[in-house]
This record gives C-alpha cells, sequence and structure tokens, in this order.
C-alpha cells in the first residue's frame, strides 16, 4: 500500500520544532490540556488581521481611513492587556497602523484572497494553511503575511519563512496560476520585507517539511502503538516556556523559565 499523505500547516511544523512536547499536547492529546489565558500581543495582531480583511471585503468606495479606524475599534478586544489604560494605548497604536498602512497601498486593487485556505498535495504531504492576503500582480500571485511583532523584518526572515513558501506551493496548485513572491508587512515600522523564490528554494523548504512531517507522524504512530509519549514526544524546555499555552502541563516548562506576564510581548 502506498503510504499515507501527511497533512502539514505551518502552525504543526513550528510548533513541532519549537518543542515536540507542545506538539503532542497541541495536536494529538485527547482531550486537549487545558491552555493558559490570552496574551496582549496575540490579541493585537489578531485584531489588526481581523480589520485588514474586513477593510478589503469591502467595495472600493468605502475603503477610506476613516473606515479602517473604525474597523479596528470595532474588532477591538481587552484580552490579555495589563489594565483598560493599556489596552486603550494599544488600540490607539493598532488604529495608526492600519491607517498608515492603507496610505501606501492602492486600496483599489482587490486580493485574490483574503484569510484564504489554500491545499495542496506535495510528495509525501498536504501543504495547507490560511494565507492573510494573496495579491495577483502582473499575472503571477504575491503571498502577504501581515506581523504586528516587536521588531522590523528582514529580506532574510521571508526567505526563511517556511510557511511563507508552503503557502507558494499550496497557492499554485488550488489558484493553479504562477507564485513566486512572498512579502512580510509589519505594520508598526511600516516596513516590507521580500523574497522571490525559485524552484531550487521551495525545494529546499519542502523537504524540511517533509522531513519533519515524517517525524512527527512516526512519533504520533508509535504512541498509539504504546510508547512512551516523553521519550517520543520529549520537553524542549527554554525561554519560550514562559509563554508556552501549556505551561501548567509541564512541570520542565515551569523550570526553565518564569511565567511571562500577558502584555510582556507587547511592540515597546
Amino acid at each position: 500500500m502506498p503510504a499515507k499523505l501527511v497533512k502539514v500547516t505551518p502552525s504543526k511544523l513550528a510548533t513541532w520544532a519549537d518543542c515536540p512536547r507542545r506538539y503532542r499536547m497541541a495536536y494529538v492529546d485527547r482531550p486537549t490540556p487545558p491552555r493558559g489565558g490570552a496574551f496582549a500581543h496575540n490579541t493585537l495582531g489578531a485584531v489588526v488581521h481581523n480589520a485588514l480583511r474586513a477593510f478589503y471585503d469591502l467595495p472600493v468606495g468605502r475603503r477610506t481611513p476613516e473606515m479602517a479606524a473604525a474597523l479596528v475599534g470595532q474588532h477591538w478586544k481587552d484580552e490579555g492587556f495589563q489594565h483598560p489604560k493599556q489596552a486603550a494605548e494599544y488600540r490607539s497604536r493598532a488604529i495608526g497602523w492600519v491607517v498608515d498602512y492603507i496610505a501606501g497601498v492602492d486600496v483599489t486593487d482587490d486580493p485574490v484572497g483574503l484569510e484564504r485556505w489554500v491545499s495542496a498535495p506535495a510528495g509525501k504531504l498536504i501543504v495547507e494553511g490560511r494565507v492573510d492576503r494573496i495579491d495577483e500582480r502582473d499575472g503571477e500571485l504575491v503571498i502577504v503575511d501581515y506581523k504586528t511583532g516587536r521588531h522590523a523584518l528582514t529580506t532574510d526572515d521571508a526567505r526563511g519563512s517556511q510557511a511563507l513558501a508552503l503557502y507558494v506551493i499550496a497557492a499554485r496548485r488550488t489558484l493553479r496560476r504562477p507564485c513566486t513572491r512572498v512579502e512580510l508587512h509589519h505594520l508598526p515600522s511600516g516596513t516590507v520585507a521580500a523574497w522571490e523564490h525559485t524552484e531550487e528554494s521551495l525545494a529546499r523548504h519542502h523537504k524540511r517539511a517533509q522531513e519533519s512531517a515524517e517525524d512527527f507522524q512516526l512519533a504520533t504512530d508509535t504512541l498509539a502503538a504504546g510508547g512512551d509519549p516523553d521519550v517520543l514526544f520529549p520537553s524542549q524546555p527554554g525561554r519560550q516556556c514562559g509563554w508556552c499555552d501549556f505551561r501548567r502541563s509541564c512541570p520542565e516548562g515551569q523550570a526553565a523559565a518564569p511565567a511571562d506576564e500577558p502584555w510582556a510581548m507587547l511592540v515597546p
């Protein structure tokens, strides 16, 4: 019998690389162990993503700075912030980021996809995921990923992003159009980091994803056959344990780093 194709998403691959135990808790254990509370930087990122998606869903005539600001307010949540004053400060910042961002782009261009799910078989994998935005420029697709983190991003970040490379592979098959360019749009700094993939660079990302998928699928199958979960999915303690969703269920993670405050990773 041919080997079963393994479904992978950028999130699954990143979680496995970050910590196999965290992968097990997120994708294998049922019921899923309890997760921690919300982090403010995740709330902030989700608000900006949702506001931009709603903005591009509007008719062109309604894509105004005032509407962009209003959409941030409509999607705003206070989850994870230290107090209402801090939440209000970052709400104002988010409005400024989004308004400045749309001032620098042609809002009359309709994206090919918004929060678009793409999926395609690729070798031993089924590569899939949700892309923030897919543009079409000069007959080719462009993968756009919004970022709201603490630091501006570089060409190396775009080149090295496994997620963006996998989106290219899946978008080509899903939408049946050429695609090589990926872009990281960092709203706090107003910068764009871009990369033009080649067949060779995509093949490298695909090979790395396939190797990771084979590892976590083997661990999952062996666990189902009675294997030791702590051997198959070892913890990988480090600084990241301070903000891990499953910290309360992992003694090694608790010992590795103090718990971060939910607002610790906000843009200064």
